[in-house]
């Protein structure tokens, strides 16, 4: 016969192995975390469970990434024609220091861009004369400026090419982040780098134009 006491040392054996096993079995719940999944640009953020939350590894780039690089290209270079104008025209303070801001990142983003199409053994567009069209020659890309808007800027002077720069520049930002929705109805934006680099863009574009907003208006 078991004795009383070894039979309640066995009975608190048989009691911790049965609690260690229940906690063994809650742990995977208790260990799911809630993980934020950023929305594409635009979109609202969704709340997902940890195992529910796709990953973007080894996604490929698209057809529609690669146009939008290469549009993207063409669409930031005209902005660079239209920060060259500022020096000798504006004489306000805010303006050129803000519009080199423009040439700074908008370089720096062709700069990526550029890299990004090379390492993908993709064709780099050529920048010159007539380059916002898209392919094709149809009609300008979402934003960009006709060349009867470029030489109206390029003959103001003073206040009034402030105020026409800040305008342009906004419709041109516009459209940068028409092109961005565009990238991601036709199914693009998923390869991990472009995606980075897509939302980068459409937060610094949001950025910019709510600044130039506040300028336009006190210009």
């Amino acid at each position: 016969m078991i004795s009383p006491s070894s039979f309640r040392q066995l009975l608190v054996l048989v009691l911790a192995a049965a609690s260690i096993s229940a906690c063994t079995a809650e742990t995977p719940e208790r260990a799911k975390v809630n993980v934020v999944q950023p929305g594409a640009p635009g979109q609202g953020s969704k709340v997902l469970p940890a195992d529910e939350v796709p990953s973007s590894d080894g996604r490929e780039y698209t057809d529609a990434d690669v146009r939008f690089m290469q549009g993207m290209i063409r669409h930031h270079s005209q902005a660079l024609r239209m920060t060259a104008l500022v020096a000798g025209r504006s004489e306000s303070k805010d303006l050129p220091r803000f519009a080199k801001r423009i040439e700074i990142s908008q370089q720096d983003e062709i700069d990526q861009m550029v890299r990004w199409l090379r390492a993908r053994l993709q064709q780099v567009p050529s920048v010159g004369s007539g380059a916002g069209h898209d392919h094709g020659g149809g009609e300008l890309m979402p934003g960009m400026l006709s060349e009867e808007q470029f030489a109206e800027l390029e003959q103001a002077k003073g206040a009034p090419f402030d105020r026409l720069f800040y305008e342009y520049m906004i419709q041109h930002h516009l459209g940068a982040l028409t092109m961005v929705e565009r990238l991601f109805g036709d199914g693009g934006g998923e390869e991990s780098e472009i995606n980075q680099f897509v939302t980068h863009v459409d937060a610094d574009q949001r950025i910019e134009i709510d600044r130039m907003r506040t300028l336009l208006a006190e210009a």
